[in-house]
């Protein structure tokens, strides 16, 4: 039964028809897994514990960095350091003490993913990776999960609820295989805008409260687009793929999920600070990042060419004068970019070395004043 505390704290949930006592009380029996506690996770787990839920499950074995503070409100600046799961539970205790907080303070993997969604009823996605959200996925459909997803990147997202019956959709029929990396760059090097994992983790807290309760019409089938920029939301019918593979086991998704490349020529950046040290003009340093992110860092020497330049040809004749005489080498913020750059120019005969690792490497081990983002 509610308590008097509870019939007060949740008094607008009770009044509503389409939830009133018997869904207030479906809400307090229920189990939720968050499997991430970010950017998504922060309004989901937020939410989900303010109208409710008996049971969150936290999943997460990052820290708190001062660069998630833009989107991740469930953390504060006196977090900056410290486990995100434990810093997402404190606050969702001092925010309904009446919420049981499971404490998962690792990263969800092979060996405990079975075992960690198989004690809740439904599971959230957080995550903002392509073998997190396979995995997650593939172990939902084997313990018959309901599956609530979200996915943001700079000013769009996504949400769907995937498995919510054996004849449902899952991930797999929205993304049979996964993109090369590239073409999907992670908000760490795209970007995001603050909002954005707000909007699309509420949505997706709107349809787990939906699911739990029993009312209206969830988002079994379909996928909502946002596109923040205008304002506009776009409704996609999802439907099962009947050639699609049956999921049997979890597999490595890791390995799923990496590309089939070539053999790419490739340098460090102690490496690169030696090369620069010894024959700086020797070496052509390219940035292939955008020129927003070079207003925040950058390489001293380096040569700003944006990669888009380099997707549509543009910047190629270029690149032919810079490396003339000289050995080219690429970066960008991690190395994802430049190594999709390094691939583009050997098509057209240049040829190129990746800086595995970008500026962000270069701030951490060769030059802590430029600055990180």
């Amino acid at each position: 039964m509610l308590s008097a505390d509870e019939r007060g704290r949740y008094a607008r949930h009770l009044i509503l028809p389409e939830v009133g006592p018997a869904g207030q009380l479906r809400l307090k029996s229920a189990s939720v897994l968050c499997v991430g506690s970010g950017g998504l996770g922060s309004p989901l787990l937020l939410y989900l514990a303010a109208a409710g839920v008996g049971r969150i499950g936290i999943v997460d074995g990052d820290v708190v960095e001062l660069s998630n503070l833009q989107r991740q409100v469930i953390h504060s600046s006196s977090g900056v350091g410290c486990s995100k799961a434990r810093s997402a539970a404190a606050r969702i205790h001092d925010l309904n003490p009446h919420c049981q907080v499971d404490v998962h303070e690792h990263m969800l993997d092979l060996d405990n993913a079975l075992d960690l969604i198989g004690a809740y009823d439904l599971v959230c996605d957080g995550t903002d990776n392509f073998p997190s959200r396979y995995l997650i996925n593939d172990a939902c459909v084997l313990l018959g999960k309901p599956l609530v997803y979200g996915s943001v990147q700079r000013f769009d997202g996504q949400v769907s609820v995937f498995n919510r019956t054996p004849m449902s959709p899952n991930y797999r029929d929205l993304l049979p295989e996964p993109p090369p990396p590239e073409s999907v760059p992670s908000c760490s090097e795209a970007g995001v805008m603050g909002v954005m994992p707000g909007l699309i983790g509420l949505l997706q807290a709107t349809e787990a409260i939906k699911l739990i309760t029993g009312i209206g019409s969830c988002l079994d089938g379909r996928l909502l687009v946002v596109d923040a920029l205008a304002m506009r939301f776009r409704e996609l019918t999802l439907r099962v793929d009947p050639d699609r593979p049956k999921i049997e086991s979890l597999v490595d998704y890791r390995e799923f999920c990496r590309p089939a490349t070539s053999e790419m020529e490739s340098i460090n950046v102690m490496e690169l600070k030696a090369l620069l040290d010894s024959a700086p003009g020797e070496i052509a340093l390219v940035d292939v990042r955008n020129p927003a992110e070079a207003e925040v860092a950058s390489i001293e020497g380096s040569h700003l060419v944006p990669l888009a330049s380099l997707e549509s040809g543009e910047a190629i004749d270029q690149i032919r004068s810079l490396s003339e005489g000289r050995r080219l080498l690429v970066h960008c913020k991690l190395g994802g970019r430049s190594a999709r750059a390094v691939e583009l120019l050997g098509q057209q005969g240049i040829s190129a070395t990746n800086v595995t690792g970008g500026i962000d490497a270069w701030s951490q081990q060769v030059d802590p004043a430029v600055p990180r983002y």
